[in-house]
């Protein structure tokens, strides 16, 4: 009688995961002239990085139960509403794009579009990504993503020095207001490239002797400053700009391109792509066309096939790892294809005029926000916002962050002891008054009585 041990099989996902059984192990043994799998280890492996001991693994489990077991495990997260920002957003994904990109494994499961003959629709996609990128920043190019906005900054960092060879400095000036994680990339990548990074108030990045520097438009606090001057003020001493940006957020603010900027750079999630517990999101990359052979990553175009009708391909590679490996630091691996397409699908779903409506409808909430706490006394330190305010508590900070947590909310704690808070296409007139309360105190008089519909 077989055994119940036998019968649970719960083992099962070796037969499903490790292909050939056993007389085909046997057949394929039999053919290379080996005894056992052991024995051909023992051929083609050398001793001295053998293992020559069983591995101590628990009984299998089987697949249902794996599955269960993880449940448990996610089940313990707590999900918190979000305004922390910082380039983290709630997003609102189309069903169509959810139904038919995002869940669609024609989509989900192409890794990056090498074969042309078989992937004009993904192709097609990025074309639209690029162009979306080109119209919102002003830019005269764009690539089809990259991993995300930090890598991307450092991406422009290399580039730029690069690019501006008649400049001898090896310092780059970063923004006092860019994204922490951005920061961060930029530091390590600076010191395995030999840069100097010099952080500081933005307006004062001419003043040193650098090849380039970052504007973060808006910063990380939310304030806005017109980034011209700075720019031009590069361009005279022969530095490059780049600045990193939010696509919502140029939907309203003049664009970098207008400004004059070299690079532009930002990430897309807040198009369409879900958090996912953070993570890599697609970042954009666009600059001008005199750069179209050192910028990173690659560029679709279109050309013809060999019946003389349009087809697009991949026109551009560069620095990539198939091609110049012992130069490559750009991965066209890294270039979150999936989700690229995601953003520019949320754009061509919206259009200019939804878009635009979105990015309105964020700025009017967060206007109203700003007023009500204002009118009560509060300190906002931002009078120039998007979608972002950063808030001196006054003696309040515990209070309202207790407030914040019994309500499962997050804000920003800002280094300085400052509480922000980033509105989103997610953000309703209710949330808006549980944020009085959560500031003002619940049931304060005339908190939650602000006239929403105020123009």
């Amino acid at each position: 009688m077989t055994s119940l041990t036998d019968l649970e099989y719960r083992n099962a996902f070796i037969r499903r995961h490790v292909g050939p059984d056993n007389q085909q192990q046997q057949d394929m043994l039999k053919l290379v002239n080996a005894g056992s799998i052991d024995a051909l280890t023992d051929e083609i492996v050398p001793r001295d990085i053998q293992f020559n001991q069983a591995l101590q693994l628990e009984d299998a489990t089987p697949e249902h139960e794996a599955l269960n077991y993880l449940k448990a495990i996610a089940g313990q997260n707590k999900v918190f509403k979000n305004y922390i920002g910082m380039g983290y957003y709630d997003t609102l994904v189309p069903n169509v794009i959810l139904r038919n990109v995002l869940e669609n494994p024609g989509w989900y499961t192409a890794y990056t579009p090498y074969q042309p003959e078989i992937a004009q629709g993904r192709l097609e996609a990025l074309i639209n990504y690029q162009q979306m990128v080109i119209d919102l920043t002003g830019m005269e190019l764009a690539n089809a993503s990259l991993l995300d906005e930090a890598t991307a900054a450092a991406e422009g960092m290399a580039m730029a020095k690069r690019t501006v060879r008649q400049n001898k400095s090896n310092a780059f000036y970063v923004d006092e207001n860019v994204l922490p994680q951005t920061l961060d990339v930029l530091r390590t990548r600076a010191e395995y490239y030999g840069y100097d990074i010099i952080v500081g108030p933005i307006a004062k990045a001419a003043e040193e002797d650098v090849f380039a520097a970052l504007i973060q438009y808006p910063g990380v606090n939310g304030s806005i400053i017109d980034p011209e001057p700075i720019i031009q003020a590069l361009k005279e001493k022969n530095a490059m700009s780049i600045v990193a940006t939010d696509l919502l957020a140029l939907c309203l603010l003049k664009t970098p391109g207008e400004m004059g900027a070299d690079i532009v750079i930002g990430n897309s999630q807040r198009f369409g792509v879900p958090m996912g517990y953070g993570g890599p999101h697609a970042a954009f990359f666009a600059t001008l066309e005199t750069h179209k052979r050192t910028i990173p990553g690659r560029i679709i175009g279109v050309s013809k096939d060999a019946n003389n009708k349009p087809a697009y391909r991949m026109a551009l590679q560069t620095r990539e790892q198939h091609i110049r490996r012992e130069k490559a630091t750009s991965n066209i691996c890294t270039a979150q294809v999936l989700l690229a397409n995601m953003a520019g699908f949320y754009a061509v779903y919206h259009g200019p005029e939804g878009l635009t409506r979105i990015a309105k409808r964020v700025h009017r909430l967060t206007g109203i926000l700003s007023e009500g706490l204002v009118a009560k006394g509060i300190r906002v330190l931002n009078s120039h916002f998007f979608d972002t305010l950063t808030i001196d508590p006054l003696h309040n900070h515990e209070i309202i962050v207790e407030r914040a947590a019994a309500a499962k909310i997050n804000l920003r704690e800002d280094k300085n002891g400052y509480l922000g808070i980033s509105i989103d296409e997610t953000t309703s007139r209710e949330d808006i008054e549980e944020l009085f309360d959560i500031f003002l105190g619940e049931h304060d008089l005339n908190a939650t009585k602000i006239d929403l519909d105020l123009e």
